[in-house]
């Protein structure tokens, strides 16, 4: 599907964009951040939850990039990833009287898609190594040197606040796209439909089914859970 121009005082439908494995994937991901951040302030038995919250996240990313691969049509990366010249030209006119309106990410979004996954996969993966020099480190710590412990933990500490930069961005974003754009992108998330103009060629995303997600979350939960296990 072709982006369209779009007025956003003009009448509008709406469309099913999001499928249910990538809905669940967002809300579950922001409880699980959330859980691993309140869990390392605390510290002490605390952080054996936020291990486990870990290993999750790295399980629900690796998801989110197979189902970037063979999800439904707007989880795909082909469907959002774009070139600088339409980035650029994006950012360019976001803040103009009218905009392109996209059915899923929106060029801006697609980048934001992939530095979030980005940092959350080596957030998760450097978590593996770390270690606290007191009583947790990671189940993988044991098979590197101390030197390339402390340095991954030294990583997974700073890639942190990256990772909160790049969710303060991601909310600042939805909250100008709901106040100034009038787009409801949390509504979106949570129902899988998206408004859009009514003039623009857009139909219904075509989905994948819930149980090949099923089946995929199954099979690298498995490999996550061997991985953190092995001995």
């Amino acid at each position: 599907m072709s982006a369209a121009d779009t007025n956003p005082r003009g009448s509008q439908r709406s469309v099913r964009v999001w499928d249910t494995p990538v809905r669940v994937f967002h809300w579950v991901l922001v409880v699980l951040v959330s859980t691993s951040w309140v869990t390392s302030e605390i510290g002490g038995n605390a952080m054996t939850y936020h291990m486990w919250s870990g290993y999750t996240i790295l399980t629900l990313v690796v998801f989110r990039i197979v189902w970037g691969f063979v999800g439904s049509e707007h989880a795909r990366f082909g469907s959002f990833l774009y070139g600088p010249r339409a980035i650029f030209g994006y950012a360019s006119a976001m803040f103009g009287s009218s905009s392109r309106s996209y059915p899923g990410h929106n060029p801006l979004g697609g980048v934001s898609v992939v530095l979030m996954l980005a940092s959350l996969l080596l957030q998760a993966s450097t978590g593996l190594f770390a270690n606290d020099d007191i009583l947790t480190e990671g189940p993988l710590a044991k098979f590197v040197s101390g030197a390339t412990s402390s340095l991954l933990t030294t990583i997974h500490r700073y890639n942190f606040y990256v990772l909160v930069v790049l969710i303060a961005i991601h909310i600042a974003a939805v909250l100008f796209y709901l106040v100034v754009k009038r787009e409801n992108l949390i509504g979106a998330m949570f129902t899988g439909r998206k408004r859009v103009p009514a003039h623009a060629d857009f139909t219904d995303g075509r989905m994948t089914s819930a149980w090949v997600a099923v089946a995929v979350v199954i099979v690298i939960a498995a490999a996550v859970g061997v991985l953190v296990n092995w001995s």
